[in-house]
């Protein structure tokens, strides 16, 4: 199962490195499943190789020039802080059984990975759904909602911190569609927030919290060279296109999950 886990490794790097958001998804269901990590601790190795490979593939973004420094700020500002207190604060005061049905319960782990099936769910969604292309050459300077914005990052950094997913897909249509960014624009910005706020996440980690290093360490180094293969091929392939395939993709993952902590566990 272990080859699966680095084969998948690669692909988180991908799909980040290609469209800029759904690699990060992957990486509970992809520790948990095959590398084995319980589910919480896996949300918090999450946050470190997703941080971590953000961060890395967000270079060339800069380089380029497609890197709102504003708006990382704007919107990463109450999402690191609402990620922080998440992680540091209100997982660790949560109960480790939330639920109990008889013979059923639903123990914080199982918790944890039926959230964030949901938001596999939400996030194939968005991928899946054709969007319009809006051509926006006009000489009016756009108009930011500020307080959207704000709103929307706290949302984001909450989510963070209780799955350990980066976000992205949520993340890059707030700035095309709230800061008027250009998709480019947005996904080299999307790296820079889900970097900060994953990064400081993980430090806000219980201390309760046991970490594997070799197996972060392993499944980040090649997390990022599938965000430079991902770069690579983002020049020569519009990633816009295989984005419905990778969103059933995410779809029928995110059922499996249900399925596999309710009917099967």
């Amino acid at each position: 199962m272990e080859l699966f886990g680095y084969i998948s490794s690669l692909f988180i790097g991908f799909t980040l490195g290609l469209i800029g958001s759904g690699g990060s998804i992957l990486t509970v269901p992809v520790l948990v499943y095959l590398f084995s990590v319980d589910a919480l601790a896996a949300s918090s190795y999450s946050l470190f190789i997703v941080g971590l490979t953000s961060a890395i593939g967000s270079i060339e973004y800069f380089r380029s020039g497609l890197v709102n420094i504003r708006m990382a700020i704007v919107f990463g500002a109450p999402s690191i802080i609402t990620v922080f207190l998440t992680r540091a604060y209100i997982l660790p005061a949560m109960p480790n059984e939330i639920i109990a049905f008889g013979s059923f319960h639903i123990t914080k782990s199982i918790f944890i990975m039926l959230l964030f099936a949901l938001l596999m769910i939400a996030a194939s969604y968005s991928m899946i759904k054709k969007e319009k292309e809006k051509k926006e050459k006009t000489g009016i300077a756009p108009k930011f909602n500020f307080f959207l914005i704000l709103l929307e990052g706290a949302a984001v950094g909450l989510v963070t911190g209780i799955v350990g997913a980066g976000g992205g897909f949520l993340i890059i249509p707030t700035l095309v569609l709230l800061s008027k960014l250009s998709m480019k624009e947005a996904v080299g910005t999307s790296l820079v927030i889900i970097a900060a706020k994953s990064l400081i996440g993980f430090w806000g980690e219980g201390s309760d919290t046991i970490i594997d290093w070799n197996l972060i360490a392993t499944v980040s180094v090649i997390a990022i060279i599938g965000i430079f293969i991902g770069i690579y091929f983002s020049k020569k392939i519009d990633g816009n296109k295989l984005k419905p395939i990778f969103g059933w993709f995410v779809l029928i993952l995110g059922v499996f999950i249900i399925i596999k902590e309710t009917i099967l566990r």
